[in-house]
């Protein structure tokens, strides 16, 4: 484990995990803590958060993890929704070289859900972290090193059905309440470590890492449970990629040797913005995989990452899978599939998934459609929490005569029948008749020396039903731009892809709005470019870059 402060490092066996584990079982028990009690996790990127979620599943009580970017509003609403009987947090964490408070943000949420009338959270479990001050009441509040520390590491697991929940991860979704997405046990623990040996093509030797966080299914699937149920050897890292220095990922990977590295599109894109000059100062011949998950990675985005990153040698898997789905479904195999940059290839050995029409047929090579899967998988969602009704309307009433779980996602088969992900279905758009990929726009788009970064929307159009309007990062280079650029890009997409992708509207933005996973809100964009009054901001990590944008569009030149 890698602490965010230089030098703040910790080593732990598979016997010290388990010891851990085990005290920090016996702890919750003493608290009152049940099989099937839920128990919320609100914390950093540090060793106790993964001990944590292990105790609740040793002792059958399902987690919610809620990452700790989260406000107390949306701490409380999960809370709230699943009933938690126990939070455990911590004091803060480190967030860019400064400690960054979550006591106080569990304080407010039990404010908020009344927790004095309704009693639903008992206990509080705060890790010393920091050290900063924070506000304790003895009533609930209890000290990690007092209460867990000070525990038996002698505990004896109980078995469970392989049906009954795991936890309970809350997808903040773009519109509507959060969904609480439920897994169990055995299958989704299946799916977990079989998908991670297989798609990072497991070794003994290996030293594994993933960028993500805990907060989010990437962290649950590939930190915690697939890679520890495959004894693999792992590094976790607390804080961002550029604290104290641009390099850091680079000097962690330099140090200890990382062979498998796996992050986002997203964190790709800013390194290839900030130029090759950084990695190149490291040696990072140790990588023998790199993967990318989150959203579909563009062509000049895999490019980058597998010649610089990766030297020229490295396998990228490319993976597709959903908080949903608990487990990667559709990617290259190292070694296996020679692969595409920008396609995820086909669904893996076990997995059966299609892309249809309308009507549920599947669509010939070449042609576009939906993305299902056609037959069960273990580490499938049982049901959203508390909603039954809700999860069969949103994946399975669809295709409901088919029996196909829909994913929300467009997708099109190339001539070889490999699976090309375009994004939502709702950001598949319709231009004078013409299905248009947003992807495939933002691709051409990144691919013009000027720009780091680029979203794409569809906006009413009252001549050919939807038009494309363009967001557009520049490089440092490139100036602050101006018409003459707006017209490069405009003919650069025009000749990439065709007369039909030539956006209506292209605007220079500074940033774009992004959750706190770095998934880039869509919808608000299309609230700017049909001119309506921005929606809920929530969950975005920096609610300020809209007005920045709402405010630019008046400069923005219009074809």
């Amino acid at each position: 484990w890698v602490g965010e402060p230089v030098d703040d490092t910790r080593d732990i066996t598979y016997a010290q995990l388990k010891d851990e584990v085990s005290k920090a079982a016996n702890a919750i028990e003493e608290l009152g803590i049940e099989a099937g009690d839920r128990v919320a996790i609100y914390m950093p990127m540090i060793p106790e958060a993964i001990i944590a979620m292990l105790a609740c599943a040793r002792v059958g009580a399902p987690h919610t993890v809620v990452f700790g970017g989260f406000s107390a509003e949306a701490l409380a609403s999960r809370i709230e929704d699943c009933g938690a009987k126990l939070v455990i947090t911590a004091d803060g964490g480190y967030r860019r070289g400064a400690p960054a408070a979550l006591k106080p943000a569990v304080d407010e949420a039990l404010v908020k859900i009344d927790n004095v009338n309704t009693a639903i959270v008992e206990n509080v479990l705060v890790v010393r972290r920091t050290g900063q001050e924070v506000e304790f009441n003895s009533a609930i509040d209890n000290w990690w090193h007092e209460v867990v520390d000070e525990a038996s590491t002698i505990h004896e697991p109980q078995a469970f059905d392989a049906e009954h929940p795991l936890y309970v991860m809350y997808t903040s979704g773009t519109t509507g309440k959060p969904k609480g997405i439920l897994h169990t046990t055995g299958g989704y623990l299946t799916g977990a470590s079989y998908t991670h040996n297989a798609v990072f093509d497991l070794k003994p030797d290996d030293v594994y890492w993933c960028t993500a966080d805990i907060g989010w299914v990437t962290g649950h699937s590939y930190i915690v449970y697939g890679p520890l149920a495959n004894g693999v050897t792992q590094v976790v890292y607390e804080g961002t990629p550029d604290s104290p220095e641009r390099g850091r990922w680079w000097q962690i990977i330099q140090d200890h040797k990382v062979t498998l590295f796996y992050t986002a599109p997203t964190a790709i894109r800013s390194f290839m913005k900030q130029g090759r000059e950084i990695p190149d100062r490291f040696d990072l011949s140790s990588l023998r995989i790199l993967g990318s998950v989150g959203e579909s990675i563009n062509p000049e985005a895999y490019i980058w990452y597998r010649n610089v990153i990766g030297g020229d040698r490295t396998p990228v898997v490319d993976t597709w899978w959903q908080t949903e789905t608990g487990a990667v479904m559709i990617s290259p195999l190292p070694g296996v599939t020679a692969g595409k940059p920008g396609s995820a290839m086909t669904a893996i050995p076990g997995i059966e998934a299609d892309v249809v029409d309308d009507d549920g047929n599947s669509v010939p090579n070449g042609s576009g459609g939906y993305l299902v899967v056609t037959s069960p998988w273990p580490s499938m969602l049982r049901t959203i929490w508390g909603d039954d009704a809700r999860y069969a309307e949103t994946y399975w009433s669809r295709f409901k005569k088919e029996g196909f779980y829909f994913a929300g996602d467009g997708a099109k088969k190339d001539e070889d029948g490999d699976i090309w992900l375009l994004g939502r279905v709702d950001d598949v758009m319709n231009v004078s008749g013409h299905r248009l990929s947003t992807t495939e726009i933002e691709s051409a788009l990144v691919s013009h020396p000027k720009v780091a970064e680029s979203a794409v929307v569809g906006a009413n159009d009252p001549d050919t039903g939807q038009a494309v309007v363009a967001y557009v990062i520049l490089r440092e280079e490139a100036g602050d731009g101006g018409p003459d650029i707006i017209k490069e890009l405009s003919d650069h997409v025009r000749k990439e892809i065709g007369p039909i992708a030539k956006p209506r509207q292209i605007m220079i933005v500074p940033e774009l709005p992004k959750t706190r996973s770095g998934k880039i809100m869509r919808r608000l964009l299309r609230d700017v470019a049909e001119g309506r009054t921005v929606g809920d901001t929530q969950t975005l990590a920096d609610s300020s870059i809209m007005d920045l944008i709402s405010a630019g569009q008046t400069t923005s030149t219009d074809e």
